[in-house]
């Protein structure tokens, strides 16, 4: 009886052992980087002024900000004042979305993409490139025969002095002779 008694004890303390075994440790917190950091240079509220060679003249700010938990970054806008044809759309309202997609690397060669959406009803894919720790380049994924979008952030300077600038810029179908649609430049307003 005692034998039997022993080896059950020593058969329940094997199976705790095992069973402890068997649970995975928990896995330290990720000390991956944050893949939208190379972009935080553009976090915060700008001025901006623009020009867009003969199109329209308006002034307002953006904003760029941390959503969702830090997985991305929107940008919003208001336009103080706007003067164009009666054609320009100075009503015009629209929301960009930068986020991180590993998935992407293996087509676009980055995981870095942006998402745009106006009231005109106009949408765009972007992927972002980083030629230097002040510039972002978005540029549109489409068909062939669509016409090619581009938009560039470059900050320019460090501190309060420092200036943003932006280009809005297109090509026709199956070319990649950019022309500016629109500019702007602006000093940041306030810090995220």
């Amino acid at each position: 009886m005692r034998y039997l008694r022993r080896m059950r004890s020593l058969l329940v303390t094997l199976l705790a052992v095992c069973t402890v075994a068997a649970v995975p440790a928990q896995a330290p917190a990720s000390s991956a980087p944050d893949p939208l950091a190379p972009l935080s240079f553009l976090l915060g509220t700008w001025s901006a002024k623009t020009t867009s060679g003969g199109a329209a003249d308006s002034s307002g700010t953006y904003a760029f900000h941390l959503d969702l938990n830090g997985h991305a970054i929107d940008r919003t806008s208001s336009a103080d004042s706007c003067k164009g044809p009666a054609t320009f759309d100075c009503t015009h309202h629209d929301r960009l979305t930068l986020f991180s997609d590993p998935n992407a690397l293996a087509a676009h060669h980055t995981s870095l993409l942006a998402f745009y959406m106006d009231s005109e009803g106009h949408v765009i894919y972007y992927t972002i490139a980083l030629p230097d720790p002040h510039t972002a380049v978005f540029s549109s994924q489409g068909p062939p025969s669509a016409p090619k979008f581009r938009l560039i952030y470059h900050l320019e300077g460090e501190g309060p002095g420092a200036v943003m600038t932006g280009k809005f810029q297109f090509a026709p179908p199956g070319s990649d002779d950019y022309h500016s649609y629109l500019e702007w430049s602006g000093t940041r307003l306030a810090k995220p």
